[in-house]
């Protein structure tokens, strides 16, 4: 009866707390020493769902530092705070040094005999939180009598909590808002050299703003073609050091025996033919920016040496001993699964980490699709003048060419349609026959195959793959090896084929 007593006046004191208390850290506070003087916790947590993520962050906490609360970050289903979240079910450890799922973020137990206990603040069915205790260990029937009346004191504290949540959505919805209004209005937040207005590029231009005018090594990431030298210029006219040298250098260009000469520079004399001493590009790009483009294809033994330089920002040249010291922002980029590279033993490890600080990745023109007008008309307004044209603008046939096209060589190849288009054209309009043979697509040209409506599945794949034979047939004159070949199969099963579809190679000699 004393136990329970003394259970109903925590229950109506922290009642209490939730109908005075408009400001939920003080009620979450209040609710905490309430729980230490009656049950003697060590700490206490409570842990909030971020809204749209399957991430919990601790909210406020009894017995943690500022810093230890910060690093209480828990995926669903990870350690006993998310597999509570995950399964909605309180969970009791006797002795948390004994029990392999607790993870101990925080750091601040270390090797400590306590007993921990979880339960879930579930809202309208959906746990939006946790409720967690540390406590000194004691008998189960004492840890099972507090794991219930934490389950009791969550349904208290349940609304409460949801409104946090609800503000924490309402917070994060309104700062998603203006970010995305000063990415529309601001200037600042799109590079001059930079063309595209998608939900992609705009990340891009966000990032861009944040880091131009810091020292942190970049590694930009994407396929050939992006625009990751692009990139690369607008971090470096975007920050302080737009007044020193931009040194940009392809990797994959140079000569394996050169590149270390290229990069550091070498001693006349250092080897055969180095009749005077040269800078390497390192030292050119004193107080400005190197841009090591391709950095996937720089030889291991390269890779050594580039580590120390990004480290320590100092080298030698080859073939001297005297060390260099440089002040210069390095931005890399490749094109290739650095990942892959490294499993293959062909790419250094600490290498990657030293270049991957801040990763920018670049997305191919097939994701961005709604960019792709735009880039045309800002390439046709450059060719107009490069090769003074007047050409006013893209037909609409040759809008959906561009389109339906998937785009593997990205942004570069399209700047190439768009001058074959401009030097091809004869008035002021890009038509669908001014586009390259590339984009020259079946529907566009009047030559796809027209199916009928009432064939079989059958019927049409034996029409198909008779039209295929047929072309090969009167490519190579009815030759049946030279069409095997050219469709990459057997004579053999070429004539088997021949022969099941009544195609007679000699009407095509």
């Amino acid at each position: 009866m004393a136990q329970g007593k003394r259970e109903l006046e925590m229950l109506y004191r922290i009642s209490q707390a939730v109908t005075h208390h408009k400001d939920i850290g003080a009620l979450l506070r209040e609710v905490f020493d309430i729980l230490d003087h009656e049950l003697g916790l060590q700490r206490g947590t409570v842990t909030i769902r971020k809204p749209g993520t399957n991430i919990l962050t601790i909210e406020a906490s009894k017995g943690l530092s500022a810093d230890a609360q910060l690093l209480g970050q828990y995926r669903i289903g990870e350690g006993v705070t998310g597999l509570v979240a995950e399964t909605g079910k309180a969970l009791m450890v006797p002795n948390i040094s004994e029990d392999d799922r607790f993870l101990d973020r925080t750091g601040a137990r270390g090797d400590a005999q306590l007993a921990f206990i979880c339960v879930p603040i579930v809202h309208s069915g959906d746990v939006i939180g946790t409720l967690s205790i540390d406590r000194l260990m004691g008998n189960e029937e004492e840890l099972s009598d507090n794991l219930s009346f934490l389950q009791i004191i969550c349904n208290v504290l349940a609304e409460a909590i949801a409104g946090i949540r609800l503000q924490m959505e309402e917070r994060e919805a309104l700062v998603r808002e203006n970010r995305e209004l000063r990415a529309e209005l601001s200037d600042q937040y799109r590079p001059n050299n930079l063309i595209g207005n998608c939900a992609a590029m705009r990340g891009i231009y966000n990032l861009i703003s944040q880091i131009a005018d810091s020292p942190a090594t970049v590694l930009i990431r994407g396929e050939s073609g992006t625009g990751k030298e692009l990139v690369a210029r607008a971090l470096h006219y975007g920050s302080s050091r737009r007044n020193g040298p931009f040194v940009g250098v392809n990797c994959a260009a140079l000569p394996e025996g050169l590149v270390e000469s290229e990069l550091f520079g070498h001693e006349k004399g250092a080897f055969t033919g180095a009749l005077k001493q040269r800078l390497g590009r390192f030292e050119i790009a004193n107080g400005g920016t190197l841009f090591l483009d391709e950095i996937g294809d720089v030889p291991m033994a390269v890779q050594v040496r580039l580590l120390r330089v990004i480290q320590e920002r100092q080298f030698e040249r080859v073939g001297g001993n005297e060390p260099i010291s440089v002040q210069v922002r390095i931005v890399a980029a490749t094109s290739q699964n650095l990942e892959k590279l490294m499993n293959e033993g062909k790419f250094r490890e600490d290498l990657y980490f030293r270049l991957n600080v801040f990763p920018i990745m670049m997305p191919p023109l097939r994701e961005r699709r709604s960019d792709i007008v735009l880039l045309a008309d800002h390439f046709l307004e450059k060719y107009n003048k490069q090769y003074s044209k007047q050409i006013r603008r893209i037909s609409t046939t040759a809008i959906n060419m561009i389109m339906s096209y998937h785009w593997p060589g990205n942004v570069r190849e399209l700047e190439n349609c768009v001058e074959w288009a401009c030097l091809t054209s004869t008035d002021d309009v890009i038509h669908g026959f001014n586009l390259p043979p590339s984009l020259q697509t079946a529907s566009e040209t009047k030559t796809e195959l027209v199916l009928d409506e009432d064939a079989e599945l059958e019927t049409l794949v034996n029409s198909y793959e008779r039209e295929i034979i047929v072309d090969s047939l009167k490519a190579h004159r009815g030759n049946c090896a030279a069409a095997a070949r050219s469709l990459r199969t057997t004579q053999r099963k070429l004539n088997y084929r021949i022969r099941r579809l009544s195609i007679i190679p000699k009407d095509f000699k």
